[in-house]
């Protein structure tokens, strides 16, 4: 990107020209001369050209995965969400910096827009926005609250970065979870909290794939500060005893997720024709403490991708 910025700054004869315009002009500056600049584009636009760009750009085209599959995928899913989880129809686009401000990522994984905003690519970082919300108003009423916030999305993410695998797309459907609350001492929050997810997903899977696709669940603690016998007893105990045919275990070797989760943290994976494959992707994670400046909130988020769902399994619903 680098050597992209030096070639233009010498081709328009500006140096330092993409510092002079993130610096010296405010957002709503940057916006009305952004706007301009694609609308004198558009406007020498041939129709010809919008579609040879339809037919090329990897952000464009369709999905490839049938929109009833889809559905069906979604509609199972929310009919098997705990009574705690309220769903959210969020916006296509969240405000600029939303994953690189709060999670720490590149921003260059997010496509930004003209208007200061980002289209949404990952909807668990604009759920904990809203839960930071919602549980700032709970401490306004009550500065000690642990009353928890609970949230469910279903959301098209596009993502900016080029994948290697070739069944990683652009964009694609995930489903969501995003709970917030108050540090309870000793993981307990934390805890209760994966373990509700855990079991939501390996519902919905259930009832979506039928009861024989062997489901393994993962456990990680990336901080090694909980004994792995509170692991067991707390959470991958009460799994097994609730869900037939799923492997619980703990998984002390995962490096993924190191620096963006702060602790704990869990994949769900399935027996596809393919092989084992991830699923479910979830954890701990730091989002509230900064966003509301307070060392005691938790907040642990979930995702499951419906295109994966959908591509790699004969559904079954009743």
């Amino acid at each position: 990107m680098n050597k992209i910025i030096e070639r233009i700054e010498r081709q328009v004869g500006v140096q330092g020209l993409v510092a002079m315009l993130a610096e010296c002009l405010g957002p709503t500056d940057l916006q009305s001369l952004l706007l301009e600049v694609y609308c004198r584009r558009a406007r020498r636009r041939r129709p010809s050209e919008v579609l040879a760009d339809y037919e090329r750009n990897r952000f464009v085209r369709p999905s490839p995965v049938s929109p009833v599959r889809l559905l069906e995928w979604e509609r199972v899913a929310f009919s098997q969400l705990p009574p705690e989880f309220e769903p959210v129809e969020l916006s296509p686009v969240c405000p600029l910096g939303t994953c690189s401000a709060v999670a720490s990522v590149d921003q260059n994984w997010s496509i930004s827009t003209a208007r200061n905003t980002e289209v949404v690519s990952d909807s668990t970082n604009v759920l904990a926005l809203e839960c930071a919300l919602r549980r700032r108003e709970l401490l306004r009423a009550a500065p000690r609250s642990r009353e928890a916030v609970h949230l469910a999305a279903s959301h098209r993410l596009l993502r900016g970065q080029r994948y290697e695998g070739p069944h990683l797309v652009s964009h694609f459907r995930l489903f969501a979870l995003c709970s917030a609350g108050r540090d309870q001492g000793a993981w307990q929050f934390e805890l209760s909290v994966l373990a509700l997810h855990a079991r939501f997903y390996l519902r919905a899977l259930r009832a979506f794939l039928g009861a024989e696709v062997p489901l393994q669940v993962s456990v990680s603690d990336l901080t090694s500060e909980v004994q792995a016998p509170l692991l067991e007893s707390r959470l991958l105990a009460p799994i097994r005893h609730e869900f037939a045919k799923v492997t619980c275990l703990i998984d002390s070797e995962r490096s993924s997720g190191r620096g963006y989760y702060t602790g704990l943290c869990f994949h769900i994976y399935a027996a596809a024709p393919s092989g084992l494959i991830e699923l479910v992707d979830g954890g701990a994670v730091d989002w509230t403490q900064k966003l509301l400046s307070d060392a005691k909130e938790r907040l642990v988020i979930s995702g499951i991708g419906g295109e994966r769902v959908c591509t790699e399994f004969d559904y079954h619903t009743d």
